[in-house]
């Protein structure tokens, strides 16, 4: 029966939506060792083939003189006999030790993402076993049990072994030679073979004298014949002098051969002759087929690791355990990884060592809440890869302190791709060769771009049908699918946990639907009938026309007919315009991403970066009931994604996996953004839809389309979005492109600290009016504001830190920055705890500044003494003609004092009381909107208070003046006091 039959009958569609029984089982079954590999899951496929492939290991001649078996050797009498035999002893293990050390160097390396984002971990650091179950033939070939997630974590796991207990005696007490290890994409089988090779090397799998790894990627690509001692010496030079006894000596030897799936075996005697001998040149699939058939070396143990589709290759006869990892089927397991990973001390770069253990536990242990309510985020983390990608993410989004251009979200999915694809094909045997990501982004990204266009998450089995099998027409294409649904289709899909939606399935990693529509698009993959036929025809008439206009030209000289320079010039049109109908594909790209990033629906969600944030480590609070209308779903990553797989190291990563994006395709796709993502983006965007362009322009890695952008901002809005550390990073990197000034830059609200000052410093510089109230900025923070206004290419101008926590010292930082400044003409400190010493401080340095014009030094509990001090200081400075001072502490004497004062005498104006002598004053109406726009965080009894206050003055003064116009203003004003009160009082303002 072919492939496909066996597609069509022994799996049927109902069983897309079971997951495999290796992700049965939980509590009290899992195997947890804290000494081997670090990369999880896929992550450590590629340097494992690098190292597999690439490792070329010398020894000196003098390291291993003798040769010989010294099994033999012992057992004949003769003390010469027995002395030859210890020296080979002694030689073989000096050989053994080198191979052991070079092995242990070599498996030890981890992969570029591995170091690129985050902390380089030891193998000896961190490691989690996932759970190895051991299996049958007959249960890899039955279809799989019509299992929920649910139910899975409910029910133990069967037959659970050990990575050491491999090669025990199996249930008949024989001794077994041959295991195979399988298990789907993603689940860990490229690292449990380093942790094999890591614990060798360190003296922990004492069962094996001698280890030798192979890679049957490597394997494939030689076609020339070779002996089984040459294979050996050529990749492990050190065991030159041991290979030559290995058949003869009692030396137990285990071969590792990883990804099967890579060679085509044939098993048949009449496609693979019988060889016995070590030194007989053969192909390099004869000497796997003979070594597994017990011909060659019968004495060594193999273990072999490969996709579920390619287990078959192995006819059962010669196995002798089957054995599938199930990856981190316990939640406990899932736990102590992130644990693990998220504690190494190098995670959250440069901070004090208390705060960044207290923000690791706190991370640890909102995922860890997460995980225990049976999330989706809990059925991603069966595998160990996605268990990395959340580590990855995490430390992006929390321990990032500056982006270097190699840092984005989409490079971080698109490394994460290549750790578990890493350019493999789908199915060796088939002639397309098709690589495995390709066919992921022509199928699984339809899926998961339909759902984006119609706004779902969840897919039904017909919806998988519709998108795999509408298209089937051949029997290669129905082999390629079920070689997809047997390795790859669980890493991308699993059923749905949430309550009434268990037969439909959802993306595992929610961003991972957006990445794989937005790579469908990028890739042209997305066309329309007239796009996909003139595609075909541009190539067929380019090529035909070519080959005729060549021929014409020739006779055109031989006979001069004058048709035939016409038709010359005819056959060149054809590729021109059908190139033309195919360039229209590059204007739909810019014009999805336009319209999917500003999107109005989506105006007033949180920005992507608190998103993914709460889709990891949820959301705190009651849990939503049952019965509540779910929220719609959301897709602003899919145009973010667009830009950042344009990004020229994104297409590098992709070339890799067969994924192909042009640099021509590139230019003109974003030529064709400048006409509409630029042009949209100059509208006036929210605070977090703002902040999602910004982060667009990062991931988009392009500097000239970013410059452009940017020069057309004079504003930036960000008032209430949480500036974390890395999207400070962001906003410095993005606006670095350019260097014009800025207007205005309101970062109101944003939880800044005098780090996030440092990173944003630069832009700082640029902004000529500048919003950093109710930051929680203290003197700290005060004194990185007073270098950047003493720097000699500051432009601030205005410059608001109302509601922040300067206090004494911050106001000796700033009074220093005044003194100095020659920028400023605005400065508000209003309810910034200055007290008298404060004001004092501010108050010494002010006569040395010459620019300033209004100073607000209102609701800091001033005295007479410190406001007539600030004021007789304001008196006889050249510029500053408006000063701040409600909602102090001042006394009727200093009222009227300060109401002395007169603008045309005295050249400054006060701005303490709503009145001013027997009048209202002009700036009433100013003094009550900074009342309640600042209400929610100021002291609502205080101001209570301090309105009764208002409240007497007014009716003082109005008693005081005949006039009626200025009567009739005092109880205009006196009525919007006693309204506010009102409101005060009851709750309402």
């Amino acid at each position: 029966m072919s492939r496909a039959m066996q597609c069509q009958s022994c799996l049927p569609w109902a069983s897309w939506a079971q997951l495999p029984r290796s992700l049965l089982g939980t509590r009290g079954t899992r195997s947890v060792s804290v000494c081997a590999a670090a990369v999880p899951g896929g992550a450590g496929r590629c340097l494992l083939r690098k190292i597999l492939r690439t490792s070329s290991i010398s020894l000196p001649r003098g390291c291993a003189r003798y040769q010989g078996d010294s099994q033999e050797s012992s057992a004949q009498p003769g003390s010469s006999h027995h002395g030859q035999s210890q020296l080979r002893n002694v030689a073989f293990s000096g050989a053994i030790k080198k191979h052991q050390k070079s092995l242990s160097a070599w498996f030890s390396h981890q992969p570029n993402e591995e170091r690129q984002f985050g902390p380089s971990f030891s193998l000896d650091a961190v490691h989690v076993d996932p759970v190895i179950r051991e299996s049958s033939l007959e249960e890899i070939l039955k279809p799989s049990p019509d299992l929920t997630i649910q139910n899975q974590l409910q029910q133990p796991c069967r037959k659970v072994i050990s990575l050491h207990n491999l090669f025990d005696v199996d249930a008949c007490g024989r001794q077994v030679k041959n295991v195979v290890l399988y298990g789907t994409v993603g689940t860990g089988k490229s690292t449990l073979i380093k942790k094999m090779v890591v614990d060798w090397c360190h003296g922990r799998l004492p069962r094996f004298q001698l280890v030798i790894p192979f890679s049957c990627e490597d394997l494939s690509h030689s076609h020339a014949h070779v002996s089984l001692r040459r294979l050996i010496t050529k990749k492990y030079q050190h065991l030159r002098d041991v290979v030559p006894v290995l058949e003869a000596s009692n030396l137990k030897v285990l071969f590792i051969l990883n990804g099967l799936e890579r060679l085509n075996l044939d098993f048949r005697l009449a496609g693979t002759e019988l060889c016995c001998d070590p030194n007989e040149p053969v192909p390099p699939s004869a000497i796997v087929v003979n070594l597994l058939r017990k011909y060659l070396l019968p004495e060594a143990s193999i273990i072999v690791t490969t996709r579920p589709s390619a287990v078959r290759r192995i006819p059962g006869k010669y196995v002798g355990r089957y054995a599938e990892i199930c990856g981190f089927s316990d939640t406990n397991l899932q736990k102590l990884y992130f644990q693990m990973r998220l504690s190494q001390p190098g995670c959250s770069g440069e901070e004090s060592q208390d705060r960044r253990s207290a923000e690791q536990e706190n991370l640890v242990e909102m995922l860890s809440r997460n995980l225990e309510r049976h999330n989706q985020i809990t059925a991603a983390c069966f595998l160990p890869s996605y268990c990395w990608l959340v580590c990855t993410t995490l430390h992006f989004l929390y321990f990032t302190r500056t982006v270097p251009p190699s840092q984005t979200l989409s490079g971080i999915y698109t490394s994460f791709l290549r750790l578990n694809f890493s350019g493999e094909v789908l199915d060796s045997s088939d002639p397309t060769h098709i690589s495995m990501m390709k066919y992921v982004a022509k199928t699984v990204g339809k899926l998961a771009y339909e759902g984006v266009m119609s706004r779902e998450t969840c897919f039904s089995e017909e919806d998988l049908r519709q998108c795999f099998e509408v298209e089937m027409k051949t029997e290669s294409e129905l082999n390629l699918l079920e070689v997809f649904r047997s390795d790859v289709f669980r890493f991308f899909l699993s059923p749905c946990v949430q309550p009434g939606k268990e037969h439909t399935f959802v993306f595992t990693i929610p961003a991972m639907q957006e990445y794989l529509a937005a790579l469908y698009v990028v890739l042209g993959e997305k066309k329309t009938l007239a796009q996909r036929v003139g595609k075909e025809l541009s190539e067929v008439l380019g090529k035909v026309s070519e080959d005729v206009a060549v021929v014409v030209n020739i006779i055109s000289k031989v006979l001069p007919l004058r048709f035939l320079p016409v038709l010359f010039n005819l056959l060149k049109i054809f590729p021109r315009y059908f190139s033309r109908v195919g360039g229209k594909d590059r204007d739909t790209i810019a014009h999805t991403m336009a319209e999917e990033l500003f999107k109005e629906e989506d105006y007033y969600n949180d920005d992507v970066l608190d998103q993914i944030n709460s889709s990891i480590l949820g959301v705190e609070g009651p849990m939503r009931h049952p019965d509540e209308a779910p929220d719609d779903e959301v897709f602003e990553l899919f145009p973010i994604f667009m830009g950042g797989i344009l990004s020229r190291r994104n297409r590098a990563i992709l070339e890799q996996l067969g994924c192909s994006i042009k640099n021509l395709a590139a230019f003109e796709i974003a030529k064709a953004m400048q006409k509409t993502v630029i042009r949209k983006g100059r509208r006036g965007l929210p605070p977090s839809e703002l902040m999602d362009y910004l982060f667009f322009l990062h991931e988009f890695q392009n500097e000239r389309f970013t410059a452009e952008a940017i020069r057309s901002l004079r504003a930036v809005n960000l008032s209430s979005v949480k500036m974390t550390p890395l999207k400070c990073s962001v906003l410095a990197s993005v606006m670095s492109t350019t260097c014009h000034e800025v207007e205005e830059l309101n970062l109101t609200s944003c939880n800044l600290d005098s780090g996030s000052l440092r990173t944003l410093f630069p832009v700082l510089l640029r902004c000529k009016a500048l919003h950093l109230q109710l930051n929680s900025l203290g003197s700290d923070a005060c004194k990185e504001i007073r270098d950047l206004l003493l720097h000699d290419k500051c432009v601030v101008s205005s410059l608001r830190l109302a509601n922040n926590p300067v206090g004494e010292q911050g106001a000796r930082y700033l009074a220093e920055a005044l003194a100095g400044n020659r920028s400023l003409r605005q400065l508000s400190l209003l309810h910034t705890a200055l007290g008298d010493p404060g004001a004092e401080a501010i108050a010494q340095q002010l006569a040395q500044n010459q620019h300033l014009q209004e100073l607000n030094l209102g609701y800091n509990s001033l005295t007479d003494t410190a406001a007539l001090r600030v004021v007789e200081v304001a008196k006889r400075h050249e510029t500053l003609d408006k000063v701040h001072l409600y909602f102090n502490d001042i006394s009727e004497d200093g009222k009227r004092a300060l109401d002395s004062l007169r603008m045309d005498r005295d050249g400054v104006r006060a701005l303490v009381f709503l009145t001013a002598g027997t009048d209202v004053s002009d700036y009433w109406s100013h003094i009550l909107n900074v009342v309640q726009r600042n209400l929610p965080f100021w002291d609502r009894e205080r101001v209570r208070q301090h309105l009764a206050l208002l409240l007497q003055d007014l009716e003082s003064s109005r008693s005081q003046t005949a006039n009626p116009w200025r009567k009739a203003k005092f109880l205009r004003v006196e009525s919007e006091v006693k309204k506010m009160l009102g409101k005060l009082q009851d709750g309402s303002l």
